[in-house]
């Protein structure tokens, strides 16, 4: 998280300087100009923050996390922190108290430093974090996401249920034991939302499968589709039978998609728990065993999801994996 930037030439800062008082100038004006009453609030609205752990206070309103990010910066990785800042919340350096208090600070805290505070995935695409209950009586963590969630990215909407297994973990919470029902509504609820709005990337029936009971924490999620579910419907633990956009994002562009990314991130902190994952970046997950002795070799077929839907009389660059082709990497 440390700043290798070179340093900027004297004139150059002095640019800097002039262009930062100048905004506390007319930070100065609004504010008096405010304080006459004419507007709905009497005080500025836009905080100003000089880097990312104050743009990360400024965005979530928790007083001090900003010099707490700083101090766990100069020692690890963005990724780390993320993590780590959970460790301050349970112990109540910020004056939580209660434990959906402090998973759902400890959460969009660190969604908001891996998003780097410039999107509205830490506020608006987490709908609510909740406890729920086991069926053999002990607690369990679920996040329901928004639509939102979609402006974080895979990789940090995955990260964001590893922190919430971090915190749970601290908590002395148990991990998420879904019913068989339960996964096979994640698995229908997955394949419609695909053919309503297309996903990045369908996971396997059987992925998806083994993602649900494996993850340690609920993934929750809103209802944002006007479509409901066929089957699997009015079950006790998922409160809506309407499709839930912002959890089948999580599962199959966040866990499904980065699952190797994660995986790396998992092994660098040492998390157990999680060597589920094995299985998934392998493919083993949705290959039955005999077709996994009889099949060592790895065959990489084309992909034409890119045209799958292309209108008659549009233009195509290349077909997928044609020697020559237009190539876009990223």
């Amino acid at each position: 998280m440390e700043d290798h930037a070179p340093k900027a030439s004297p004139k150059m800062n002095d640019y800097f300087n002039s262009i930062e008082d100048g905004l506390t100038e007319c930070i100065g004006i609004a504010k008096e100009a405010r304080k006459k009453g004419y507007d709905p609030r009497t005080d500025i609205e836009i905080p100003i923050a000089s880097d990312l752990a104050d743009r990360v206070e400024a965005l979530m309103g928790y007083k001090g996390v900003a010099k707490r990010l700083r101090e766990l910066g100069k020692e690890m990785s963005r990724e780390e922190v993320s993590l780590k800042i959970g460790d301050d919340f349970v112990a109540g350096m910020f004056g939580e108290t209660d434990k959906v208090a402090i998973l759902d600070h400890a959460i969009r805290t660190s969604m908001a430093l891996l998003t780097e505070g410039v999107v509205a995935a830490p506020t608006e695409g987490i709908g609510n974090i909740g406890i729920g209950k086991n069926d053999d009586g002990t607690e369990y963590l679920k996040i329901a996401y928004a639509g939102p969630i979609r402006s974080a990215g895979g990789t940090a909407q995955a990260l964001s249920v590893l922190v919430g297994d971090y915190v749970r973990k601290a908590l002395k919470m148990n991990r998420y034991i879904p019913r068989d029902e339960e996964v096979e509504r994640y698995v229908e609820e997955i394949k419609k939302y695909n053919s309503i709005s297309s996903l990045q990337y369908l996971p396997p029936d059987d992925d998806l499968r083994h993602i649900v009971r494996n993850c340690p924490v609920c993934i929750d999620g809103e209802p944002t589709e006007q479509v409901e579910v066929s089957g699997y419907r009015n079950l006790e633990r998922i409160e809506t039978n309407v499709i839930r956009g912002g959890m089948c994002l999580v599962i199959a562009e966040g866990m499904g998609l980065k699952a190797p990314k994660i995986q790396k991130i998992v092994r660098k902190v040492h998390m157990d728990g999680w060597e589920w994952l094995d299985a998934l970046v392998s493919g083993a997950a949705a290959k039955p065993a005999e077709e996994e002795e009889k099949d060592d070799s790895v065959k990489i077929k084309p992909k034409d999801k890119f045209i799958h839907d292309v209108l008659g009389g549009r233009p195509i660059f290349a077909y997928p994996m044609r020697k020559g082709g237009f190539r876009l990497r990223y």
